[in-house]
């Protein structure tokens, strides 16, 4: 019986994927964990109060919905955004964690080796380009099963995305010292595991993630998943996958230096209005 399930899945995807108008649409869940140690200072925890009521402000970052529709040989994956209720006391939206959870568009073709991301960053819009150099996954025989799809495993060691806050960390037991429990170390790779389905066979999968025989259905990055909570091939409504063209056309490597320099100037910005704060208190 197994081997005839087999043969006959095998059939109807060959005649699935063998159509030229062949596309399909999946949802993605992707939550992401933080270790809230990192906000403390000066080696003070922060309280179990505090930290609930942080975790509570930073949920709408961390669990996000996102949707990859795809067809042979190009996707595009967007957050699938929703009204969110404002905030208090906090002023806006706060910083964004997880490197491939952080908005936008992303548009990826396997074949003529394309990707672009349409952001925005403090109100000015970027089309962002990707060299889409191989990853260098490494293939495993180890499998699982996610929904009706049977998945391989693949990992892949990659440099870690300066952008992303995750992927910072303070020193812990041993490495904690007096002048140095207020620093925050960068994690400079990250082990990425990856599972896939050949039952469907494109070499595609959420955010940046491509170059596997098979859709990836959960990404494992850092403190990120990223899981394929439902599919749907062929769908009745079918959404246009073209490459998207508004913004300033900028590298990845530009783009990163251009917020991590206007990230620095806010931080310096704060220091200076915090030391103009002390002084003022000082004379009063």
């Amino acid at each position: 019986m197994k081997s005839l399930f087999t043969f006959i899945f095998t059939l109807v995807s060959i005649i699935t994927f063998g159509q030229q108008d062949f596309q399909g649409k999946a949802i993605y869940m992707s939550k992401t964990s933080v270790n809230l140690d990192n906000f403390a200072r000066g080696g003070e925890q922060l309280s179990e109060a505090r930290k609930k009521q942080l975790q509570e402000r930073m949920k709408s970052q961390l669990e996000k919905t996102f949707i990859l529709n795809f067809d042979k040989s190009s996707s595009l994956y967007k957050e699938d955004a929703k009204l969110e209720a404002p905030t208090t006391g906090g002023g806006g939206r706060g910083p964004r964690f997880g490197g491939f959870s952080s908005g936008g568009t992303k548009y990826k073709n396997t074949k003529d080796k394309v990707a672009l991301e349409a952001t925005e960053f403090f109100g000015k819009k970027f089309l962002v380009s990707d060299n889409m150099e191989q990853l260098q996954w490494e293939l495993g025989a180890e499998t699982k099963q996610i929904g009706s799809y049977l998945c391989y495993k693949a990992t892949l060691l990659k440099d870690a995305n300066p952008l992303d806050f995750s992927n910072f960390r303070r020193p812990r037991g041993g490495e904690d010292t007096e002048d140095k429990k207020d620093e925050v170390k960068e994690v400079k790779q990250v082990l990425v595991t990856a599972w896939y389905t050949p039952q469907i066979p494109v070499s595609s999968g959420p955010g940046e993630y491509w170059g596997l025989p098979g859709l990836i259905l959960e990404i494992n990055e850092g403190t990120t998943t990223i899981l394929c909570t439902e599919i749907v091939l062929n769908p009745s409504e079918k959404e246009a996958i073209e490459a998207p063209s508004k913004g300033k056309k900028i590298t990845r490597e530009k783009y990163s230096e251009t917020v991590t320099k206007k990230m620095e100037e806010l931080r310096q910005n704060f220091q200076n209005r915090g030391r103009g704060g002390n002084r003022g208190g000082g004379r009063s």
